[in-house]
């Protein structure tokens, strides 16, 4: 099983970035999968999830409205598209389906 994040950098405040997590080795389709960020120094948070199937999504409060999950299930592929970001979502997102990929950076700094 492997989860692999990218798409994090540095932006400043008010701007998008669209996180891309391939995975390999179960059944994607078959799976409800999530994202979550951990905040240096804080513990793990988690941020969203999309259900298998029929894709029914949920999200933090503190990110509705702003981050839309989403899923390709043909390349095995979760995404997050994270628009007018915020200092406080600084932190290293990762995915979450089977196991944990290892994560990308997200800053948000001017």
């Amino acid at each position: 099983v492997h989860l692999v994040e990218s798409g994090g950098g540095m932006v400043q405040p008010g701007g998008s970035l669209n996180l891309t997590c391939a995975t390999s080795g179960f059944n994607f389709s078959r799976h409800d999968m999530s994202w979550a960020r951990q905040a240096p120094g804080k513990g793990p948070v988690w941020i969203s999830t999309i259900s298998a199937g029929s894709g029914i999504t949920t999200y933090l409060p503190a990110v509705a409205g702003r981050f839309t999950i989403s899923r390709d299930n043909a390349k095995n592929t979760l995404y997050l598209q994270m628009n007018n970001l915020k200092p406080e979502d600084t932190a290293l997102y990762f995915c979450e389906g089977p196991k944990r990929g290892q994560g990308t950076q997200v800053t948000v700094s001017s």
